[in-house]
Protein backbone atom coordinates (compact mmCIF):
# COMPACT_ATOMS: atom_id res chain seq x y z
CA UNK A 1 0.00 0.00 0.00
CA UNK A 2 1.18 3.52 -0.76
CA UNK A 3 1.53 6.11 1.99
CA UNK A 4 -1.49 7.96 0.58
CA UNK A 5 -3.63 4.80 0.76
CA UNK A 6 -2.51 4.15 4.32
CA UNK A 7 -3.32 7.71 5.37
CA UNK A 8 -6.76 7.35 3.77
CA UNK A 9 -7.46 4.16 5.73
CA UNK A 10 -6.20 5.72 8.96
CA UNK A 11 -8.45 8.72 8.34
CA UNK A 12 -11.48 6.43 7.90
CA UNK A 13 -10.58 4.52 11.08
CA UNK A 14 -10.44 7.78 13.00
CA UNK A 15 -13.91 8.62 11.69
CA UNK A 16 -15.17 5.30 13.03
CA UNK A 17 -13.50 6.03 16.36
CA UNK A 18 -14.84 9.60 16.64
CA UNK A 19 -17.96 8.69 18.69
CA UNK A 20 -15.69 7.06 21.28
CA UNK A 21 -12.99 9.74 21.25
CA UNK A 22 -12.99 10.20 25.03
CA UNK A 23 -11.74 6.65 25.48
CA UNK A 24 -8.77 7.41 23.23
CA UNK A 25 -8.18 10.88 24.66
CA UNK A 26 -8.13 9.37 28.14
CA UNK A 27 -5.65 6.76 26.92
CA UNK A 28 -3.35 9.47 25.49
CA UNK A 29 -3.41 11.50 28.73
CA UNK A 30 -2.65 8.42 30.79
CA UNK A 31 0.19 7.52 28.42
CA UNK A 32 1.75 10.93 29.02
CA UNK A 33 1.33 10.49 32.76
CA UNK A 34 2.95 7.02 32.69
CA UNK A 35 5.90 8.40 30.71
CA UNK A 36 6.37 11.03 33.40
CA UNK A 37 6.41 8.33 36.08
CA UNK A 38 8.97 6.34 34.06
CA UNK A 39 11.26 9.39 34.11
CA UNK A 40 10.59 10.16 37.78
CA UNK A 41 11.42 6.70 39.19
CA UNK A 42 15.00 6.39 37.79
CA UNK A 43 15.66 10.01 38.80
CA UNK A 44 14.48 9.20 42.33
CA UNK A 45 16.94 6.31 42.60
CA UNK A 46 19.71 8.44 41.05
CA UNK A 47 19.22 11.09 43.75
CA UNK A 48 19.22 8.43 46.48
CA UNK A 49 22.38 6.71 45.17
CA UNK A 50 24.45 9.84 44.42
CA UNK A 51 23.36 12.15 47.24
CA UNK A 52 23.01 9.64 50.09
CA UNK A 53 24.48 6.21 49.42
CA UNK A 54 27.71 7.47 47.79
CA UNK A 55 28.26 10.05 50.56
CA UNK A 56 27.38 7.59 53.32
CA UNK A 57 24.75 9.77 54.97
CA UNK A 58 21.70 7.59 54.22
CA UNK A 59 19.77 7.23 57.46
CA UNK A 60 17.02 4.67 58.09
CA UNK A 61 14.40 7.39 57.78
CA UNK A 62 15.79 8.52 54.41
CA UNK A 63 15.95 4.92 53.20
CA UNK A 64 12.30 4.33 54.09
CA UNK A 65 11.33 7.68 52.57
CA UNK A 66 12.86 6.83 49.18
CA UNK A 67 11.59 3.24 49.33
CA UNK A 68 8.09 4.50 50.11
CA UNK A 69 8.18 7.06 47.31
CA UNK A 70 9.43 4.44 44.85
CA UNK A 71 6.75 1.95 45.94
CA UNK A 72 4.04 4.60 45.70
CA UNK A 73 5.27 5.52 42.22
CA UNK A 74 5.07 1.88 41.13
CA UNK A 75 1.54 1.54 42.51
CA UNK A 76 0.40 4.71 40.73
CA UNK A 77 2.08 3.46 37.53
CA UNK A 78 0.35 0.07 37.77
CA UNK A 79 -3.07 1.67 38.28
CA UNK A 80 -2.44 4.12 35.43
CA UNK A 81 -1.34 1.30 33.12
CA UNK A 82 -4.55 -0.60 33.91
CA UNK A 83 -6.78 2.35 33.08
CA UNK A 84 -4.71 3.29 30.05
CA UNK A 85 -4.99 -0.21 28.64
CA UNK A 86 -8.68 -0.46 29.61
CA UNK A 87 -9.73 2.83 27.97
CA UNK A 88 -7.78 2.09 24.79
CA UNK A 89 -9.06 -1.50 24.49
CA UNK A 90 -12.69 -0.63 25.24
CA UNK A 91 -12.59 2.24 22.75
CA UNK A 92 -11.34 -0.23 20.12
CA UNK A 93 -14.05 -2.76 21.01
CA UNK A 94 -16.82 -0.17 20.80
CA UNK A 95 -15.48 0.95 17.43
CA UNK A 96 -15.27 -2.67 16.20
CA UNK A 97 -18.89 -3.31 17.18
CA UNK A 98 -19.94 -0.08 15.46
CA UNK A 99 -18.05 -0.91 12.23
CA UNK A 100 -19.65 -4.36 12.02
CA UNK A 101 -23.11 -2.89 12.51
CA UNK A 102 -22.40 -0.30 9.82
CA UNK A 103 -21.08 -2.94 7.41
CA UNK A 104 -24.02 -5.27 8.04
CA UNK A 105 -26.49 -2.45 7.39
CA UNK A 106 -24.51 -1.32 4.33
CA UNK A 107 -24.53 -4.85 2.87
CA UNK A 108 -28.31 -5.01 3.17
CA UNK A 109 -28.54 -1.73 1.30
CA UNK A 110 -26.59 -2.96 -1.69
CA UNK A 111 -28.18 -4.13 -4.90
CA UNK A 112 -28.36 -7.77 -5.92
CA UNK A 113 -25.69 -7.13 -8.55
CA UNK A 114 -23.08 -6.75 -5.80
CA UNK A 115 -23.87 -10.21 -4.41
CA UNK A 116 -23.88 -11.65 -7.93
CA UNK A 117 -20.29 -10.47 -8.33
CA UNK A 118 -18.87 -11.05 -4.81
CA UNK A 119 -18.49 -14.52 -3.26
CA UNK A 120 -20.27 -14.98 0.07
CA UNK A 121 -17.11 -16.32 1.73
CA UNK A 122 -15.24 -13.15 0.76
CA UNK A 123 -17.95 -10.96 2.31
CA UNK A 124 -17.92 -13.07 5.48
CA UNK A 125 -14.12 -12.81 5.69
CA UNK A 126 -14.25 -9.03 5.45
CA UNK A 127 -17.07 -8.69 7.96
CA UNK A 128 -15.48 -10.93 10.59
CA UNK A 129 -11.73 -11.42 10.02
CA UNK A 130 -10.84 -8.07 8.51
CA UNK A 131 -12.77 -5.99 11.02
CA UNK A 132 -11.19 -7.94 13.90
CA UNK A 133 -7.79 -6.59 12.89
CA UNK A 134 -9.04 -3.08 13.67
CA UNK A 135 -8.63 -3.92 17.38
CA UNK A 136 -5.02 -4.86 16.66
CA UNK A 137 -4.59 -1.57 14.82
CA UNK A 138 -5.72 0.36 17.87
CA UNK A 139 -3.43 -1.77 20.06
CA UNK A 140 -0.56 -0.58 17.87
CA UNK A 141 -1.78 3.02 18.05
CA UNK A 142 -1.90 2.66 21.82
CA UNK A 143 1.68 1.32 21.83
CA UNK A 144 2.76 4.03 19.39
CA UNK A 145 1.42 6.77 21.68
CA UNK A 146 3.23 5.19 24.62
CA UNK A 147 6.38 4.91 22.51
CA UNK A 148 6.28 8.57 21.43
CA UNK A 149 5.85 9.81 24.98
CA UNK A 150 8.47 7.36 26.25
CA UNK A 151 11.04 8.25 23.57
CA UNK A 152 10.57 12.00 24.00
CA UNK A 153 10.53 11.94 27.80
CA UNK A 154 13.47 9.48 27.99
CA UNK A 155 15.59 11.53 25.61
CA UNK A 156 14.84 14.74 27.50
CA UNK A 157 15.80 12.98 30.75
CA UNK A 158 19.04 11.66 29.17
CA UNK A 159 19.85 15.13 27.81
CA UNK A 160 19.29 16.71 31.22
CA UNK A 161 21.48 14.04 32.80
CA UNK A 162 24.31 14.23 30.20
CA UNK A 163 23.57 15.90 26.88
CA UNK A 164 26.78 14.72 25.19
CA UNK A 165 26.12 11.02 25.80
CA UNK A 166 22.43 11.56 24.92
CA UNK A 167 23.39 12.96 21.50
CA UNK A 168 25.71 10.01 20.89
CA UNK A 169 22.82 7.57 21.30
CA UNK A 170 21.05 9.25 18.36
CA UNK A 171 23.64 7.76 15.98
CA UNK A 172 21.54 4.58 15.83
CA UNK A 173 18.23 6.33 15.10
CA UNK A 174 18.67 6.59 11.27
CA UNK A 175 19.39 2.86 11.09
CA UNK A 176 16.32 2.18 13.21
CA UNK A 177 14.13 4.31 10.95
CA UNK A 178 15.47 2.47 7.89
CA UNK A 179 14.52 -0.89 9.42
CA UNK A 180 11.01 0.40 10.17
CA UNK A 181 10.61 1.74 6.61
CA UNK A 182 11.86 -1.47 5.02
CA UNK A 183 9.62 -3.64 7.19
CA UNK A 184 6.57 -1.50 6.43
CA UNK A 185 7.10 -1.54 2.65
CA UNK A 186 7.80 -5.29 2.50
CA UNK A 187 5.15 -6.49 4.96
CA UNK A 188 2.40 -4.43 3.29
CA UNK A 189 2.70 -6.54 0.13
CA UNK A 190 2.86 -9.79 2.06
CA UNK A 191 -0.15 -8.92 4.21
CA UNK A 192 -2.24 -8.00 1.18
CA UNK A 193 -1.54 -11.42 -0.35
CA UNK A 194 -2.23 -13.05 3.00
CA UNK A 195 -5.66 -11.40 3.39
CA UNK A 196 -6.56 -12.36 -0.17
CA UNK A 197 -5.59 -15.98 0.51
CA UNK A 198 -7.65 -15.97 3.71
CA UNK A 199 -10.65 -14.66 1.78
CA UNK A 200 -10.23 -17.44 -0.79
CA UNK A 201 -9.96 -19.97 2.05
CA UNK A 202 -13.22 -18.76 3.58
CA UNK A 203 -14.91 -18.93 0.19
CA UNK A 204 -13.76 -22.54 -0.25
CA UNK A 205 -15.04 -23.43 3.21
CA UNK A 206 -18.40 -21.77 2.64
CA UNK A 207 -18.82 -23.53 -0.70
CA UNK A 208 -17.84 -26.91 0.76
CA UNK A 209 -20.21 -26.64 3.73
CA UNK A 210 -23.28 -25.31 1.91
CA UNK A 211 -22.83 -27.74 -0.98
CA UNK A 212 -21.93 -30.83 1.05
CA UNK A 213 -24.90 -32.89 -0.18
CA UNK A 214 -24.05 -32.27 -3.86
CA UNK A 215 -20.35 -32.90 -3.21
CA UNK A 216 -21.11 -36.27 -1.65
CA UNK A 217 -23.70 -37.16 -4.27
CA UNK A 218 -21.22 -36.71 -7.12
CA UNK A 219 -18.26 -38.04 -5.11
CA UNK A 220 -16.32 -34.78 -5.33
CA UNK A 221 -14.76 -35.03 -1.86
CA UNK A 222 -11.26 -35.66 -3.24
CA UNK A 223 -11.42 -32.77 -5.72
CA UNK A 224 -12.72 -30.37 -3.05
CA UNK A 225 -10.04 -31.56 -0.61
CA UNK A 226 -7.35 -31.02 -3.25
CA UNK A 227 -8.62 -27.51 -4.01
CA UNK A 228 -8.82 -26.66 -0.33
CA UNK A 229 -5.32 -28.05 0.27
CA UNK A 230 -3.94 -25.87 -2.52
CA UNK A 231 -5.60 -22.72 -1.19
CA UNK A 232 -4.63 -23.54 2.38
CA UNK A 233 -1.03 -24.11 1.29
CA UNK A 234 -0.93 -20.72 -0.46
CA UNK A 235 -2.20 -19.09 2.74
CA UNK A 236 0.42 -21.01 4.74
CA UNK A 237 3.20 -19.82 2.43
CA UNK A 238 2.27 -16.16 2.90
CA UNK A 239 2.03 -16.68 6.67
CA UNK A 240 5.47 -18.30 6.69
CA UNK A 241 6.98 -15.39 4.74
CA UNK A 242 5.47 -12.98 7.25
CA UNK A 243 6.73 -14.97 10.24
CA UNK A 244 10.27 -15.02 8.84
CA UNK A 245 10.20 -11.27 8.33
CA UNK A 246 8.75 -10.61 11.78
CA UNK A 247 11.28 -12.91 13.44
CA UNK A 248 14.17 -10.98 11.92
CA UNK A 249 13.05 -7.36 11.84
CA UNK A 250 10.90 -6.89 14.95
CA UNK A 251 12.03 -7.47 18.57
CA UNK A 252 15.44 -9.01 17.71
CA UNK A 253 16.46 -5.96 15.70
CA UNK A 254 15.31 -3.51 18.40
CA UNK A 255 17.12 -5.53 21.08
CA UNK A 256 20.26 -5.34 18.93
CA UNK A 257 19.95 -1.54 18.73
CA UNK A 258 19.40 -1.40 22.50
CA UNK A 259 22.50 -3.51 23.07
CA UNK A 260 24.56 -1.26 20.78
CA UNK A 261 23.18 1.82 22.55
CA UNK A 262 24.17 0.32 25.91
CA UNK A 263 27.69 -0.32 24.57
CA UNK A 264 27.93 3.32 23.43
CA UNK A 265 26.73 4.66 26.79
CA UNK A 266 28.97 2.42 28.90
CA UNK A 267 31.90 3.08 26.56
CA UNK A 268 31.53 6.89 26.82
CA UNK A 269 31.07 6.82 30.58
CA UNK A 270 33.97 4.37 30.85
CA UNK A 271 36.32 6.68 28.94
CA UNK A 272 35.18 9.58 31.07
CA UNK A 273 35.78 7.53 34.20
CA UNK A 274 39.49 7.29 33.31
CA UNK A 275 39.87 11.00 34.00
CA UNK A 276 37.13 11.83 36.52
CA UNK A 277 34.64 10.27 38.87
CA UNK A 278 31.37 9.18 37.24
CA UNK A 279 28.48 8.86 39.70
CA UNK A 280 26.95 5.36 39.72
CA UNK A 281 23.48 6.86 39.99
CA UNK A 282 24.03 8.76 36.75
CA UNK A 283 25.07 5.57 34.91
CA UNK A 284 22.11 3.65 36.37
CA UNK A 285 19.62 6.39 35.47
CA UNK A 286 21.06 6.73 31.96
CA UNK A 287 20.86 2.99 31.25
CA UNK A 288 17.29 2.97 32.59
CA UNK A 289 16.34 5.92 30.39
CA UNK A 290 17.94 4.14 27.44
CA UNK A 291 15.85 1.05 28.20
CA UNK A 292 12.74 3.23 28.41
CA UNK A 293 13.77 4.70 25.04
CA UNK A 294 14.03 1.34 23.24
CA UNK A 295 11.59 -0.88 25.13
CA UNK A 296 8.42 0.82 23.77
CA UNK A 297 9.98 0.65 20.30
CA UNK A 298 10.34 -3.10 20.71
CA UNK A 299 6.66 -3.36 21.61
CA UNK A 300 5.77 -1.05 18.74
CA UNK A 301 7.73 -3.14 16.24
CA UNK A 302 6.03 -6.29 17.53
CA UNK A 303 2.70 -4.62 16.83
CA UNK A 304 3.81 -3.17 13.50
CA UNK A 305 2.77 -6.40 11.82
CA UNK A 306 -0.71 -5.81 13.22
CA UNK A 307 -0.57 -2.30 11.79
CA UNK A 308 0.11 -3.63 8.29
CA UNK A 309 -2.56 -6.26 8.79
CA UNK A 310 -4.98 -3.55 9.88
CA UNK A 311 -4.11 -1.33 6.92
CA UNK A 312 -4.73 -4.09 4.39
CA UNK A 313 -7.88 -5.25 6.17
CA UNK A 314 -9.07 -1.66 6.48
CA UNK A 315 -8.68 -1.08 2.74
CA UNK A 316 -10.73 -4.24 2.05
CA UNK A 317 -13.46 -3.09 4.41
CA UNK A 318 -13.48 0.35 2.81
CA UNK A 319 -13.99 -1.24 -0.59
CA UNK A 320 -17.25 -2.70 0.70
CA UNK A 321 -18.40 0.53 2.32
CA UNK A 322 -17.38 2.64 -0.68
CA UNK A 323 -18.91 0.30 -3.25
CA UNK A 324 -21.82 2.14 -4.82
CA UNK A 325 -23.61 -0.96 -6.12
CA UNK A 326 -26.70 0.12 -4.24
CA UNK A 327 -30.19 -1.24 -4.38
CA UNK A 328 -32.38 0.66 -6.87
CA UNK A 329 -33.24 4.02 -5.37
CA UNK A 330 -36.79 5.17 -4.80
CA UNK A 331 -38.03 8.74 -5.14
CA UNK A 332 -41.14 8.45 -2.99
CA UNK A 333 -44.16 10.68 -3.26
CA UNK A 334 -45.83 11.40 0.07
CA UNK A 335 -49.29 9.97 -0.69
CA UNK A 336 -48.14 7.00 -2.81
CA UNK A 337 -50.10 3.90 -1.68
CA UNK A 338 -50.81 0.62 -3.45
CA UNK A 339 -54.55 0.06 -3.15
CA UNK A 340 -55.70 -1.95 -6.22
CA UNK A 341 -52.68 -3.95 -7.36
CA UNK A 342 -52.61 -3.15 -11.05
CA UNK A 343 -49.22 -3.94 -12.64
CA UNK A 344 -48.03 -2.57 -15.97
CA UNK A 345 -44.76 -2.87 -17.90
CA UNK A 346 -44.28 -0.29 -20.66
CA UNK A 347 -41.48 -1.01 -23.14
CA UNK A 348 -39.09 -2.16 -20.37
CA UNK A 349 -35.49 -2.99 -21.31
CA UNK A 350 -33.17 -4.41 -18.69
CA UNK A 351 -29.56 -5.70 -18.59
CA UNK A 352 -27.67 -7.05 -15.59
CA UNK A 353 -24.36 -5.73 -16.91
CA UNK A 354 -25.74 -2.55 -18.50
CA UNK A 355 -24.67 -3.84 -21.93
CA UNK A 356 -26.43 -7.09 -22.87
CA UNK A 357 -30.21 -6.79 -22.43
CA UNK A 358 -32.05 -9.80 -21.02
CA UNK A 359 -35.43 -8.04 -21.32
CA UNK A 360 -36.15 -6.24 -24.59
CA UNK A 361 -39.11 -3.90 -24.97
CA UNK A 362 -41.37 -5.89 -22.61
CA UNK A 363 -44.94 -4.58 -22.23
CA UNK A 364 -47.96 -6.11 -20.51
CA UNK A 365 -50.76 -5.23 -18.07
CA UNK A 366 -52.00 -7.27 -15.10
CA UNK A 367 -55.36 -5.85 -14.00
CA UNK A 368 -56.30 -5.95 -10.29
CA UNK A 369 -57.16 -9.51 -9.27
CA UNK A 370 -55.86 -11.07 -12.49
CA UNK A 371 -53.25 -13.81 -12.77
CA UNK A 372 -50.50 -13.28 -15.34
CA UNK A 373 -48.22 -16.25 -16.02
CA UNK A 374 -44.71 -16.05 -17.47
CA UNK A 375 -43.53 -19.08 -19.45
CA UNK A 376 -40.52 -19.80 -21.62
CA UNK A 377 -37.29 -21.76 -21.79
CA UNK A 378 -34.43 -21.20 -19.35
CA UNK A 379 -32.86 -17.80 -19.93
CA UNK A 380 -35.89 -16.34 -21.66
CA UNK A 381 -36.28 -13.52 -19.08
CA UNK A 382 -38.93 -14.83 -16.66
CA UNK A 383 -36.90 -14.37 -13.46
CA UNK A 384 -35.52 -11.08 -14.77
CA UNK A 385 -39.09 -9.76 -15.09
CA UNK A 386 -39.71 -10.66 -11.44
CA UNK A 387 -36.40 -9.07 -10.38
CA UNK A 388 -37.38 -5.82 -12.06
CA UNK A 389 -40.87 -5.84 -10.53
CA UNK A 390 -39.45 -6.51 -7.05
CA UNK A 391 -36.94 -3.66 -7.52
CA UNK A 392 -33.98 -5.96 -6.95
CA UNK A 393 -32.36 -4.41 -10.04
CA UNK A 394 -32.74 -1.09 -11.86
CA UNK A 395 -34.06 -1.29 -15.42
CA UNK A 396 -32.43 0.77 -18.15
CA UNK A 397 -35.42 2.11 -20.09
CA UNK A 398 -39.18 2.02 -20.19
CA UNK A 399 -41.57 2.26 -17.27
CA UNK A 400 -42.96 -0.05 -14.58
CA UNK A 401 -46.22 1.13 -13.05
CA UNK A 402 -48.31 -0.04 -10.12
CA UNK A 403 -51.80 1.42 -9.89
CA UNK A 404 -50.83 3.69 -12.82
CA UNK A 405 -48.01 5.27 -10.80
CA UNK A 406 -44.29 4.85 -11.55
CA UNK A 407 -42.89 2.14 -9.28
CA UNK A 408 -40.02 4.46 -8.25
CA UNK A 409 -42.48 6.87 -6.64
CA UNK A 410 -43.49 4.40 -3.93
CA UNK A 411 -41.57 4.25 -0.63
CA UNK A 412 -39.52 1.06 -0.36
CA UNK A 413 -41.49 0.03 2.73
CA UNK A 414 -44.77 0.34 0.80
CA UNK A 415 -43.46 -1.87 -2.01
CA UNK A 416 -42.16 -4.52 0.38
CA UNK A 417 -45.42 -4.61 2.33
CA UNK A 418 -47.71 -4.75 -0.72
CA UNK A 419 -45.65 -7.12 -2.92
CA UNK A 420 -45.53 -10.68 -1.65
CA UNK A 421 -42.83 -12.95 -3.11
CA UNK A 422 -42.94 -16.76 -2.86
CA UNK A 423 -39.80 -18.40 -4.17
CA UNK A 424 -39.28 -21.81 -5.68
CA UNK A 425 -36.81 -22.60 -2.88
CA UNK A 426 -38.44 -21.61 0.43
CA UNK A 427 -36.07 -19.90 2.89
CA UNK A 428 -36.57 -20.46 6.62
CA UNK A 429 -34.50 -18.90 9.39
CA UNK A 430 -33.28 -19.99 12.81
CA UNK A 431 -36.06 -19.59 15.37
CA UNK A 432 -39.45 -21.25 15.46
CA UNK A 433 -42.39 -21.62 13.08
CA UNK A 434 -44.20 -18.65 14.57
CA UNK A 435 -41.25 -16.29 14.11
CA UNK A 436 -40.77 -17.54 10.54
CA UNK A 437 -44.38 -16.73 9.67
CA UNK A 438 -44.27 -13.40 11.49
CA UNK A 439 -40.76 -12.70 10.14
CA UNK A 440 -40.01 -11.00 13.45
CA UNK A 441 -42.57 -8.27 12.77
CA UNK A 442 -43.95 -7.25 16.20
CA UNK A 443 -47.03 -5.74 14.54
CA UNK A 444 -48.27 -9.21 13.53
CA UNK A 445 -50.05 -10.83 16.47
CA UNK A 446 -50.02 -14.52 17.40
CA UNK A 447 -53.64 -14.75 16.29
CA UNK A 448 -52.79 -13.30 12.90
CA UNK A 449 -50.02 -15.87 12.57
CA UNK A 450 -52.48 -18.70 13.26
CA UNK A 451 -55.09 -17.27 10.90
CA UNK A 452 -52.48 -16.97 8.13
CA UNK A 453 -51.41 -20.61 8.62
CA UNK A 454 -55.02 -21.74 8.63
CA UNK A 455 -55.76 -19.76 5.49
CA UNK A 456 -53.19 -21.74 3.47
CA UNK A 457 -53.90 -24.99 5.34
CA UNK A 458 -50.47 -25.06 6.99
CA UNK A 459 -52.16 -25.43 10.37
CA UNK A 460 -52.90 -29.09 9.60
CA UNK A 461 -49.28 -30.16 9.96
CA UNK A 462 -48.25 -27.44 12.45
CA UNK A 463 -50.86 -28.55 15.00
CA UNK A 464 -49.47 -32.09 14.83
CA UNK A 465 -45.97 -30.93 15.82
CA UNK A 466 -44.93 -31.47 19.49
CA UNK A 467 -44.72 -27.75 20.30
CA UNK A 468 -47.02 -26.46 17.58
CA UNK A 469 -46.10 -22.96 16.43
CA UNK A 470 -43.24 -22.85 18.96
CA UNK A 471 -41.49 -25.82 17.30
CA UNK A 472 -37.87 -24.97 16.53
CA UNK A 473 -36.60 -24.28 13.02
CA UNK A 474 -32.96 -25.14 12.48
CA UNK A 475 -30.70 -24.18 9.57
CA UNK A 476 -32.79 -23.63 6.41
CA UNK A 477 -35.67 -25.59 8.02
CA UNK A 478 -34.11 -28.85 6.81
CA UNK A 479 -36.10 -30.89 9.36
CA UNK A 480 -39.31 -30.09 7.46
CA UNK A 481 -40.36 -31.40 4.07
CA UNK A 482 -40.24 -29.16 1.00
CA UNK A 483 -44.03 -28.92 1.01
CA UNK A 484 -44.17 -27.95 4.69
CA UNK A 485 -41.52 -25.28 4.21
CA UNK A 486 -43.45 -23.91 1.23
CA UNK A 487 -46.69 -23.75 3.21
CA UNK A 488 -44.89 -21.81 5.94
CA UNK A 489 -43.71 -19.28 3.34
CA UNK A 490 -47.30 -19.06 2.01
CA UNK A 491 -48.48 -18.25 5.53
CA UNK A 492 -45.66 -15.71 5.86
CA UNK A 493 -46.90 -13.96 2.72
CA UNK A 494 -50.57 -14.04 3.81
CA UNK A 495 -49.64 -12.49 7.16
CA UNK A 496 -48.45 -9.32 5.39
CA UNK A 497 -51.66 -9.21 3.27
CA UNK A 498 -50.01 -8.13 -0.01
CA UNK A 499 -51.97 -6.66 -2.90
CA UNK A 500 -49.66 -8.20 -5.50
CA UNK A 501 -48.48 -11.80 -5.31
CA UNK A 502 -45.32 -12.86 -7.16
CA UNK A 503 -44.72 -16.60 -7.52
CA UNK A 504 -41.59 -18.33 -8.73
CA UNK A 505 -43.13 -21.78 -9.43
CA UNK A 506 -44.04 -22.54 -5.84
CA UNK A 507 -44.78 -26.22 -6.57
CA UNK A 508 -41.79 -27.11 -8.75
CA UNK A 509 -39.86 -29.07 -6.11
CA UNK A 510 -42.58 -31.00 -4.28
CA UNK A 511 -44.17 -34.40 -4.82
CA UNK A 512 -47.59 -34.84 -6.42
CA UNK A 513 -49.42 -35.55 -3.13
CA UNK A 514 -47.94 -32.48 -1.44
CA UNK A 515 -48.59 -30.41 -4.58
CA UNK A 516 -52.32 -30.99 -4.26
CA UNK A 517 -52.27 -29.56 -0.74
CA UNK A 518 -50.09 -26.65 -1.80
CA UNK A 519 -52.26 -25.88 -4.81
CA UNK A 520 -55.26 -25.54 -2.51
CA UNK A 521 -53.33 -23.12 -0.30
CA UNK A 522 -52.06 -21.30 -3.37
CA UNK A 523 -55.54 -20.81 -4.81
CA UNK A 524 -56.73 -19.29 -1.56
CA UNK A 525 -53.58 -17.14 -1.47
CA UNK A 526 -54.25 -15.78 -4.97
CA UNK A 527 -57.90 -14.92 -4.28
CA UNK A 528 -58.56 -11.17 -4.74
CA UNK A 529 -54.89 -10.51 -5.42
CA UNK A 530 -53.02 -9.64 -8.59
CA UNK A 531 -50.66 -12.50 -9.32
CA UNK A 532 -47.56 -12.59 -11.52
CA UNK A 533 -46.32 -16.18 -11.69
CA UNK A 534 -43.38 -17.95 -13.27
CA UNK A 535 -44.56 -21.35 -14.49
CA UNK A 536 -42.42 -24.39 -15.20
CA UNK A 537 -45.28 -26.88 -14.97
CA UNK A 538 -47.62 -25.45 -17.58
CA UNK A 539 -50.54 -27.42 -16.14
CA UNK A 540 -50.53 -25.13 -13.11
CA UNK A 541 -51.29 -21.92 -15.08
CA UNK A 542 -53.87 -23.05 -17.62
CA UNK A 543 -56.53 -20.97 -15.84
CA UNK A 544 -54.43 -17.80 -15.87
CA UNK A 545 -56.09 -14.66 -17.22
CA UNK A 546 -53.06 -13.89 -19.34
CA UNK A 547 -50.10 -16.06 -20.35
CA UNK A 548 -46.95 -14.38 -21.64
CA UNK A 549 -44.51 -16.51 -23.63
CA UNK A 550 -40.96 -15.14 -23.47
CA UNK A 551 -38.15 -16.01 -25.85
CA UNK A 552 -34.69 -14.41 -25.64
CA UNK A 553 -36.00 -11.54 -23.57
CA UNK A 554 -39.00 -10.71 -25.74
CA UNK A 555 -42.70 -11.50 -25.42
CA UNK A 556 -43.38 -13.58 -28.51
CA UNK A 557 -46.92 -14.74 -27.63
CA UNK A 558 -49.68 -13.62 -25.30
CA UNK A 559 -53.21 -14.74 -24.50
CA UNK A 560 -55.20 -17.31 -22.54
CA UNK A 561 -54.42 -21.01 -22.60
CA UNK A 562 -57.14 -21.72 -25.18
CA UNK A 563 -56.06 -18.86 -27.41
CA UNK A 564 -52.43 -19.90 -27.39
CA UNK A 565 -53.24 -23.56 -28.02
CA UNK A 566 -55.25 -22.57 -31.10
CA UNK A 567 -52.32 -20.48 -32.30
CA UNK A 568 -50.03 -23.54 -32.53
CA UNK A 569 -46.90 -21.51 -31.67
CA UNK A 570 -44.24 -21.63 -28.96
CA UNK A 571 -46.73 -22.31 -26.18
CA UNK A 572 -48.41 -25.13 -28.10
CA UNK A 573 -45.03 -26.80 -28.70
CA UNK A 574 -44.12 -26.50 -25.00
CA UNK A 575 -47.39 -28.12 -23.96
CA UNK A 576 -46.87 -30.98 -26.39
CA UNK A 577 -43.33 -31.56 -25.11
CA UNK A 578 -44.44 -31.62 -21.47
CA UNK A 579 -47.35 -33.93 -22.23
CA UNK A 580 -45.01 -36.30 -24.08
CA UNK A 581 -42.53 -36.28 -21.22
CA UNK A 582 -45.33 -36.93 -18.72
CA UNK A 583 -46.61 -39.86 -20.80
CA UNK A 584 -43.10 -41.35 -20.91
CA UNK A 585 -42.85 -41.05 -17.12
CA UNK A 586 -46.12 -42.89 -16.68
CA UNK A 587 -45.04 -45.72 -19.03
CA UNK A 588 -41.72 -46.13 -17.23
Amino acid sequence: MTLKEQLTVVGELFKFAAPYKWFFIGSVLLSAFISGINVFLPWLLQVYMDNFLRRGNATLAIMWLFAGLYFLGMVVKAVSQFWQDYTSTMGAEYMLESVRRKMFADLHGKGMRYFDQTPGGSILSRLMNDTMTFSNFWALLNTLILAVFAVVSSFIAMALTDWGVALATLILVPFLLFVIWYYQSFSSRVYRRMRERLSELNTKLSEAITGISVIQEFRQEKRMATGFKKTNRAYYDTRRAMIRTNSLLLSPMINLFYALGTVIVLGLFGMRGMHQVVAAGVVYAFITYLNNFYSPMSQMMDNLSDFQNGMVAGSRVMRILNDRTLAPQQHPVADAKITRGKVEFRHVTFAYDQEHPVLKDVSFVAEPGQTVALVGETGSGKTSTINVLMRFYEFQSGQVLIDDRDIREYPAAELRSKLGLVLQEPQLFYGDIQSNIRMFNPNISDEQVRQAAKFVQADEFIDRLPEGYATAVLEHGSEYSAGQRQLITFARTVATDPKILILDEATANVDTETETMIQTGLQRLQANRTTVAIAHRLSTIQNADLILVLHQGKIVERGTNDELMQHHGYYYDMIQLQNAAHADDLQS
